[in-house]
């Protein structure tokens, strides 16, 4: 984590001249943060190397963001051509962290991340923004059978697995073409902030934008990866989005979201057997147990039942849970 070089002359150019530069964070991609610091005052820096990264797609969402009065970190300066921008600093109280210190806060917290998450559910796409449409959903979930099955040696029925699929969607996309919302896409308890400053929560993550169906963020904040999410919250969590979003046929949009809770969670076993596999990060299969667990709760919705009986036929009992992480040990 040291900082790119140019990163001196940078903040000099953007009033920031003798600035001391601390690391902060790294994520999943070629991004890295630091905070930044000049007497009392604080900034990060994301590095985000232009042969790697784009911050287009980050400025173009946190500006359309910020005009309809959500939290993302408002930019201080940019250089496009470096990758270097400076941001406002939402300090350290990411949710995930915050909850282990303080977790009578869970049902507080998660309230107030439903609440924004009904915002976002009731806000038109832009028009610019590209679609989260079935070749979208397609190739994602195509990273399971690309990387999950081959990392334990599995022999699966690759179309059998595209049709079921698409035999199980149709709802889902006939949703998102009749009214798509702004889908940050990892909207989850590590890319949200508790800021003290702030009367709703802060946004992080959200370059990769899609215009797709309103119930996926719910799922990425529901069905979260990183923690773990019990049931009852979930349900609790649900009922509190279908009475904000005005839901009139709540069973339809259960199904809906079971549907996509299934999709992101198998993308997500391949991605993170990707990153062990091709990226040499060990760390990410040890999360394989919990997402099998929320995705075996989404297979058991009767909207799923031609993904589930693929499974069935192709992914036996050994090959599930901490199979992968097992590998990586």
């Amino acid at each position: 984590m040291t900082p790119p070089p140019q990163a001196p002359e940078f903040l000099a150019a953007n009033g920031w001249e003798g600035a001391e530069i601390r690391p902060l964070a790294g994520d999943a991609s070629f991004r890295r943060y630091f905070r930044v610091h000049r007497g009392n005052e604080t900034a990060v820096l994301m590095d985000a190397p232009p042969e790697h990264e784009d911050v287009g797609p980050f400025l173009k969402v946190a500006e359309h963001l910020l005009e309809r009065g959500f939290a993302p970190p408002r930019p201080l300066a940019v250089d496009r051509d470096q990758g270097l921008l400076l941001l406002e600093d939402f300090g350290d109280d990411r949710v995930a962290p915050l909850l282990k210190r303080h977790p009578e806060r869970e049902r507080e917290i998660y309230g107030a991340a439903v609440d924004v998450a009904v915002r976002l559910a009731g806000e038109a796409a832009p028009e610019d923004l590209p679609p989260y449409d079935a070749a979208a959903l397609e190739r994602e979930v195509g990273l399971f059978t690309e990387w999950y099955a081959p990392a334990l040696d599995l022999q699966v029925d690759t179309e059998g697995f595209k049709a079921a699929w698409q035999a199980s969607w149709g709802a889902v996309l006939d949703e998102t073409r009749r009214a798509p919302v702004m889908v940050l896409r990892d909207f989850h308890a590590d890319n949200l902030m508790v800021v003290p400053y702030l009367d709703q929560l802060g946004l992080l993550d959200f370059q990769d934008a899609l215009a797709g169906h309103r119930a996926y963020d719910l799922v990425s904040l529901l069905q979260d990866a990183r923690r773990d999410v019990a049931p009852e919250l979930e349900e609790a969590m649900l009922e509190r989005f279908v009475a904000g979003a005005g839901i009139g046929d709540a069973r339809a949009f259960r199904a809906e979201y079971e549907v996509l809770g299934a999709q992101r969670n198998v993308k997500i076993l391949g991605i993170f057997t990707r990153l062990w596999k091709r990226d040499g990060k060990a760390a990410y299969p040890t999360m394989h147990p919990r997402i099998w667990t929320y995705l075996e709760r989404n297979l058991a919705h009767p909207a799923l039942a031609p993904v589930r009986t693929w499974f069935d036929a192709n992914v036996p009992a050994v090959a599930r849970g901490d199979a992968v992480a097992r590998r990586a040990q």
